[in-house]
């Protein structure tokens, strides 16, 4: 298993938003969803339209069966409104194109690593899978708040050091501080 690495410069994030974008609506709007949302790939595959119409997602953890709700704010909820706008409460908001036994079914955790994977090599971005939008997303509200007990809970860790690592921002502060160290 690779590590992977939030999308810390907000040019990139720009970048692979809009690479999605124009590739394919489904996809984009999966990767918005992470980044979002800080839920794992596993929790936002099965993800309804019904799921995503009122003011939250909520969801109950694969990992952790723990019930974790996320606010949708403005730009998600209209990105999901045009989404949705034609969809059926009950179609899953990311489907395959193939069928199982002649039912829909959300797309794999696999195909989306292929997505996620795909857009950024055509971007240069290394280090990137599905977990970075999670990290992306653990990163992005940690510079905008500061407030690491929010992120412990959302991502169920029990020590601070623990979630810095895990949103890259030990690494950043190492490489800040070896930036001028010279012997």
């Amino acid at each position: 298993m690779k590590f992977v690495q939030p999308i810390r410069d907000p040019k990139k994030l720009d970048a692979m938003k809009k690479y999605l974008y124009f590739k394919n609506i489904r996809d984009f709007i999966m990767f918005f969803v992470g980044i979002n949302t800080g839920f794992r790939i596993s929790d936002i595959l099965p993800l309804t339209v019904r799921d995503v119409k009122g003011t939250h997602i909520t969801i109950t953890e694969k990992k952790t069966r723990k019930v974790k709700s996320v606010l949708i704010r403005k730009s998600l909820r209209k990105a999901l409104d045009a989404y949705i706008k034609d969809k059926a409460d009950f179609e899953y908001l990311f489907p395959s194109r193939k069928r199982k036994r002649g039912k829909a079914h959300p797309i794999s955790s696999n195909m989306a690593y292929k997505i996620i994977r795909g857009a950024a090599k055509e971007l240069d971005l290394e280090e990137i899978g599905t977990h970075s939008m999670r990290k992306t997303f653990g990163y992005r509200l940690y510079l905008e708040t500061k407030d690491i007990a929010l992120l412990m809970d959302h991502f169920n860790h029990s020590e601070e050091k623990v979630t810095l690592r895990y949103v890259g921002l030990l690494q950043d502060t190492l490489d800040d501080a070896l930036e001028d160290f010279e012997l």
